[in-house]
């Protein structure tokens, strides 16, 4: 499986998942929570975080672009519990980092892997 321009293929309630925010799913997220921007500078730190509800919205929207049915893809989240917000806030935060800067992710993918060990320090 592999992610469309733009989108992500991550593991979520135990499924490899496709999710990308289109313009509609961007639309439908501002329609009821405001600007998108609003909510990436909540993730960058430059302004207040999104709540969880955002966070949530955004993750099922993305589910939504990725080809899942809304009753299917709010399904899914209502498995996810408390324990998995954190989780939810990073792929939210890296659906709309890719949505916005889809060349960045791609770069990403062709970079080779860094060294298992890491970097060497001298001494």
């Amino acid at each position: 499986m592999t992610a469309p321009r733009g989108g992500l293929v991550e593991t979520l309630a135990g499924a490899r998942r496709v999710l990308i925010l289109r313009m509609a799913e961007i639309e439908r997220f501002e329609d009821r929570h405001g600007g998108i921007f609003a909510a990436w500078d909540g993730f960058q730190g430059r302004a207040v975080p999104p709540t969880s509800a955002q966070v949530r919205d955004l993750v099922a929207l993305g589910l939504v672009g990725g080809g899942l049915p809304d009753t299917e893809a709010d399904a899914v989240l209502a498995r996810l519990g408390p324990d998995q917000l954190l989780v939810l806030f990073n792929l939210a935060r890296a659906l709309v980092g890719v949505a916005f800067m889809p060349d960045l992710a791609e770069a990403d993918e062709d970079a080779p892997d860094p060294p298992e060990d890491g970097p060497q320090k001298k001494t």
